[in-house]
């Protein structure tokens, strides 16, 4: 009965279909030909994917970052990323990553980070001089940061779906997520000297200096509070995702006085687009996982694995191969629902720490928002550019090269993402 329901999602991916579609249907067919439980069981499912609680942080950290781009948030975060590094060997490409880094502390949307510092970034890196595929290609491979980086929508999403704590994930995605960075600064160092990119040369005055650094703080406050008033118990994830709201409310109306009464229905509005779109794709992923439950799919692809090897290196490196495959052809909440229930107890049962598990997985999913052919980040990065999808393929494959070898850094050395989380007592 497994054709029932694989061949038919295979068929709609490849379709181009929206992927909340290709689940749901195909549960629907499979359901169809099977006939031994009524349709109706479908929405129950759908309905029990999101009837919780903890996925109000969800809605609630979609808009935090809605206000704080309204604010004109972006472009301050880029002068302070400027302020920092934009001297150093690589320019414009140095301050696109750092801002990312920065960036993914307010909106955990790699997408998102694409579009508002793409469209300031890479038209300034072209007048400087960079080449456009170069600089559409640093902006895309710099965007999976966001994710990582706490807070983030995807690791509300996993916690929920494997049962880990919120917090406790927040606290592991830190140093991958500046591991990340860190690589991609050194591979644009080389091609900046290598290839003599421009820098600034110019001083900046103190006083400028003074007042970018500031607005930077401002929004740099905003993750802080959160990581920390979880960390101390002050508030739930759920309502640290509220606070974040009222943090982003308060500066944007109060300090930095650019968020008019006017800008929230349009922020109201897309963050409730945003949010239906990450519910679909949840709901209907979690039917679609219980359909593989009932056929005990992930069963048998455990046995299957541990049938060829029960060496973890091994196994970890056929996972990974595996979710940088997924990542690069479905949604990455789509994947988080489907696999995590499947992979996390494989994981587990050869002794691979939980929280360790979880960040690999979100590390490499989040890789395939930048990988070809499907890489989200890419349809986005290449428009901005005025470049075709084949120029950014071509151009983010060594910043790709960089990524993975941070990912196969993280699964072998655990301490890397436990260091902070036991840090912090989770």
């Amino acid at each position: 009965m497994s054709i029932w329901l694989l061949v038919p999602f295979v068929l709609m991916l490849f379709a181009n279909i929206p992927i909340a579609f290709c689940l749901l249907f195909a549960v629907i067919i499979f359901m169809s030909q099977w006939g031994m439980i009524p349709l109706n069981i479908i929405p129950n499912k759908m309905f029990s994917g999101i009837n919780s609680f903890p996925q109000l942080a969800i809605p609630f950290f979609v808009l935090a970052g809605q206000l704080m781009n309204k604010c004109g948030i972006t472009k301050r975060l880029v002068q302070f990323a400027d302020v920092i590094i934009g001297k150093v060997y690589g320019g414009l490409a140095q301050v696109n990553i750092l801002a990312s880094i920065i960036f993914a502390g307010l909106t955990g949307s790699g997408v998102a980070d694409t579009s508002a510092v793409g469209s300031i970034l890479i038209p300034a890196m072209e007048e400087q001089g960079f080449e456009r595929d170069y600089s559409a290609a640093v902006t895309a491979a710099s965007s999976v940061i966001g994710p990582i980086i706490p807070p983030s929508v995807l690791m509300v999403i996993y916690a929920n779906v494997v049962g880990i704590s919120v917090g406790e994930l927040f606290a592991g995605g830190i140093v991958p997520g500046v591991l990340v960075g860190i690589g991609l600064m050194a591979l644009c160092f080389f091609y900046a000297k290598k290839y003599d990119h421009p820098r600034r040369t110019e001083s900046i005055s103190v006083k400028h200096a003074l007042s970018v650094t500031k607005d930077g703080i401002l929004a740099l406050i905003m993750p802080i509070i959160i990581i920390g008033g979880i960390t101390l118990g002050v508030f739930t994830p759920t309502e640290a995702a509220a606070v974040a709201v009222a943090y982003a409310l308060f500066v944007g109306f109060f300090i930095f006085r650019t968020l008019k009464l006017k800008d929230l229905p349009s922020a109201l509005l897309e963050s409730a687009r945003t949010t239906g779109v990450i519910l679909l794709i949840m709901s209907s992923a979690t039917a679609f996982g219980w359909a593989l439950t009932v056929l005990h799919l992930p069963e048998m692809l455990a046995d299957w694995v541990l049938s060829i090897t029960t060496n973890p290196f091994i196994i970890l490196l056929f996972i990974n191969i595996f979710l940088l495959f997924m990542g690069m052809i479905m949604e990455v909440g789509a994947n988080v629902i489907i696999l995590a229930p499947i992979l996390a107890p494989l994981a587990m049962n050869l002794g691979v720490d939980p929280l360790h598990f979880a960040i690999i997985m979100i590390v490499n999913l989040n890789i395939g928002l930048a990988t070809p052919p499907l890489g989200v980040c890419l349809f986005v990065a290449a428009p901005i550019a005025k470049i075709t999808l084949e120029d950014i393929t071509k151009a983010i494959l060594p910043f790709l090269a960089v990524e993975i070898s941070v990912l196969l850094l993280l699964t072998y050395w655990p301490s890397l993402v436990l260091f902070v989380p036991k840090l912090l007592g989770f």
